[in-house]
């Protein structure tokens, strides 16, 4: 019988709480937002239609794609 007290399992990797992904994801969204804003303006302009993605939804991407590769880190 294997002892467990002594060699337990542990896991993979510690998951970091869910705060610290909030407060990741604000600054970059806060960051991103206004790039975002002016891309969206841009390509109103150049095309002139207005994109099928907002500048809110395109800012909130970004960051849904750059939180987690800065806390998996």
């Amino acid at each position: 019988m294997a002892d467990f007290t002594v060699n337990s399992p542990r896991p993979r990797h510690v998951r970091t709480g869910k705060w610290e992904y909030r407060i990741w994801f604000a600054l970059i969204f806060a960051a991103a937002l206004p790039f975002a804003l002016a891309f969206w303006a841009w390509a109103a302009l150049r095309d002139g239609r207005m994109p099928a993605q907002g500048p809110i939804a395109r800012a909130r991407a970004e960051a849904h794609m750059i939180a987690p590769t800065i806390l998996r880190g």
